[in-house]
């Protein structure tokens, strides 16, 4: 079957757009789009309700049962050892070791009753939780087939102010276990490694901290690079690469060496990154750890510009939330602590700078733990039944969704998936989750194929 024509000439479809409409898509320009794109992104016809979205994710699998999905009344083999301590929302409660995000509950949406297909593949649980596509026990690594990141389909639609990268993930480049690959469901996929995200992989806690992909070599100044960037592109213009695979290859290479040139010389991307200009107690407040500081970070980029930033909590999937062994000393000590301070703090901020109301915070995990304590004091995997929280962005407040048995077994009421979610975060950012996405050969693709958007949710 023939290839359909790539339109990549913004011309000629300008006359179609109110002057008013041709602006807010006039930055598409530059990414490549064709005419079906524009049209179906312009076709959605759904207001936003958030301008970006912070994802904090508990690479690994976090206890609900030992975080806010409290069992006291289970049995002793089932029930956390930790006690539970009110909320700011009456009759809900969190871990005794959540005190600071319990303060912050009236601000959130907790979901109590998410479930999916995975329950071995790490990889699987997690492009599951971050794209809304569940393919079952499908793992592995990232590939270029797999669909894209929320992040990356907004950079492609929604592109961020030109002085900020439109998607950022930090601080690591999760490993689907020690020395693997990198983890699914990260990256742009199947609409092209030019919509992949800026990764920050330098430790944000560490003195002296900065990006190395951000710095300019001492014996090059800002105006020498300008002119860098003047040449490449009139290069560009002077090559005829039309309709092959080498000029995808270009276009990929030219949007990121143009996006990487302009962060560069742009003072606002280099502020966003100086995390070092905050105020002691602000940073003490988030914890001195490369996750609280890589949350803060991630606050930060939001206030300069940029749409999506996922925080991946581990190095590789087994290395953190993944506490097949000795579960509550690890949560205890390190784990919810840190957690607790980063995520209260980013709410409360966001809250103070009147920032929330237009910024989704979602913090997601690739599944549970067991309901039973194993014979190492530890949980396994679990993805019948587990819990995520929400906050901002148009999400009703104070809310308790869906439930669980009295043992943190099964959804009792009201089952979400993925998909429900993914879909839930792209209509709060103004996008149709019913859409086609367009691959780098312009094949359509469902965006979130079964998930439906949870009105039940918004407020």
């Amino acid at each position: 079957m023939k290839t359909p024509k790539r339109d990549t000439t913004f011309r000629q479809i300008a006359h179609r757009f109110c002057r008013r409409t041709f602006l807010r898509v006039g930055a598409l320009a530059g990414l490549n789009l064709s005419l079906p794109q524009l049209l179906a992104a312009k076709a959605s016809g759904i207001s936003s309700r958030a301008d970006s979205c912070i994802v904090i994710f508990l690479n690994g699998g976090p206890s609900h049962l030992d975080m806010w999905d409290m069992k006291p009344d289970a049995p002793s083999e089932i029930r956390s050892p930790f006690g539970s301590i009110p909320t700011s929302v009456p009759g809900v409660q969190f871990c005794e070791y959540l005190p600071q995000l319990a303060k912050q509950m009236h601000h959130c949406t907790l979901v109590r009753s998410m479930n999916h297909s995975v329950n071995n593949s790490h990889a699987a649980a997690v492009y599951a939780a971050l794209t809304g596509h569940d393919r079952g026990e499908l793992g592995g690594g990232a590939m270029p087939g797999d669909h894209p990141n929320l992040g990356s389909v907004l950079s492609k639609l929604l592109p961020a102010v030109p002085s900020a990268f439109p998607y950022v993930a930090l601080p690591y480049k999760t490993q689907e276990g020690a020395g693997g690959p990198l983890q699914p469901g990260f990256l742009g996929g199947i609409i092209g490694a030019n919509h992949d995200p800026f990764w920050v992989v330098d430790d944000a806690n560490a003195a002296g901290f900065r990006v190395r992909n951000l710095a300019l070599p001492a014996e090059v100044s800002v105006s020498r690079m300008a002119g860098r960037r003047d040449l490449l592109e009139n290069l560009g213009r002077s090559f005829e690469l039309k309709q092959s695979r080498v000029s995808l290859m270009y276009d990929v290479m030219s949007g990121n060496q143009r996006r990487a040139f302009d962060m560069l010389t742009s003072e606002a991307a280099q502020r966003a990154f100086q995390i070092e200009s905050e105020p002691a107690r602000v940073r003490d407040s988030y914890g001195r750890n490369i996750y609280g500081q890589s949350v803060l970070l991630a606050r930060r980029l939001i206030e300069a510009g940029t749409r999506v930033v996922t925080m991946s909590w581990a190095p590789d999937a087994n290395a953190t939330w993944d506490t097949h062994g000795d579960n509550f000393n690890k949560l205890k000590n390190t784990l919810l602590p840190q957690f607790d301070a980063a995520a209260s703090s980013l709410l409360a901020e966001l809250a103070e700078r009147g920032m929330l109301e237009r910024t989704l915070v979602a913090v997601l995990g690739d599944f549970g733990r067991t309901p039973r304590i194993n014979a190492n004091a530890g949980r396994d995997h679990w993805n019948a039944c587990y819990s995520i929280l929400l906050a901002g962005g148009g999400l009703k407040s104070g809310l308790v969704y869906g439930a669980s048995d009295r043992t943190g077994s099964v959804p009792a009421e009201s089952p979400v998936s993925p998909g429900d979610i993914i879909a839930t975060l792209y209509h709060l950012l103004g996008v149709d989750p019913r859409m086609n996405i367009y691959d780098v050969l312009d094949r359509p693709h469902p965006l979130v194929p079964t998930g439906r958007v949870m009105e039940e949710l918004i407020s």
